[in-house]
């Protein structure tokens, strides 16, 4: 009789942003499936935009992915994906699920990374790593955002383990770190000392090197007067801090993920124009 063997998949993207005469460009340095791009697509302001696809469907128990993004001197880049990220179900002979991200952006180069959310379905497990190393003048815009579940099948909150972790760094300094492990079964996330009536969180970067402290705390004044106005108690709760150089940090408790996409979105747009002089430009979706 046949045994069943799990089978772990080692995804690979390499993605290099480069800026030149007509605007920025893409090169894919290694793409091993599941992950996948397409082509990059000009944007109006001579931005270079890329959707990352998995041909799997969504992350399956064992996956071994990896993410490399490079942002050239200069190049502007925005990542986005087709639709939300799938943690699937996770076989009990399978290992957990890891995604690793290795970001770096060159001096006076911009990259907004603003995905769909993480649906972990009932019984996933997944850990991802994520590191972002800053240059003098460069710009970061950095969501992301972690669904209960499938709500409409029923499952809230009925993932086996959710871990992730987040180094950012500026000019050789660590400005912040994310620390993130859930485990609903152990430690039941509809805790008042958790997350209580809330289901969706999400945490957004506003990151620009080399930007004084002082222009920092009035950049968090103005997107702390957003966050009061988008906060209602059994709704969604928005709050804002600096971080120890060179950012703010937008986070987000919600009850439903529409209040959070279009808060995020908020910030988004009153971030760049206080650090850039011109409008976000929302990513065209592709399917």
């Amino acid at each position: 009789m046949a045994v069943w063997s799990p089978r772990r998949v080692h995804g690979v993207l390499d993605l290099a942003f480069s800026a030149g005469p007509t605007g920025t460009s893409l090169r894919v340095a290694e793409q091993r499936p599941p992950l996948q791009v397409i082509r990059a697509f000009r944007q109006a302001d001579g931005a270079a935009l890329v959707h990352l696809h998995n041909i799997s469907g969504g992350v399956l128990g064992g996956d071994q992915l990896a993410l490399r993004v490079s942002v050239g001197p200069g190049a502007t880049a925005q990542v986005t994906t087709p639709g939300a990220t799938r943690l699937y179900r996770s076989r009990d002979a399978m290992a957990t699920a890891v995604q690793e991200t290795e970001v770096v952006v060159a001096e006076g180069g911009l990259l907004e990374y603003v995905p769909d959310p993480l649906i972990p379905y009932a019984g996933a497990r997944y850990r991802q790593e994520t590191r972002i190393t800053l240059a003098a003048d460069a710009g970061l815009f950095w969501w992301e955002t972690v669904a209960p579940g499938r709500e409409a099948h029923g499952e809230v909150f009925a993932y086996d383990d959710l871990a992730m972790t987040l180094d950012l760094t500026s000019g050789g300094r660590l400005i912040a770190a994310e620390r993130v492990r859930l485990q609903p079964d152990v430690r039941p996330l509809t805790s008042s000392a958790r997350m209580g009536i809330y289901r969706y969180f999400s945490t957004f970067y506003i990151c620009r090197a080399g930007i004084s402290g002082a222009r920092w705390l009035e950049i968090e004044e103005a997107l702390r007067e957003i966050a009061e106005a988008r906060s209602s108690h059994g709704v969604a709760l928005w709050g804002v801090s600096t971080l120890a150089a060179d950012g703010v940090v937008v986070r987000a408790l919600s009850v439903r993920g529409a209040e959070v996409t279009a808060g995020l979105t908020g910030f988004w747009q009153a971030a760049k124009v206080l650090l850039y002089g011109r409008a976000a430009i929302l990513p065209r979706k592709i399917y």
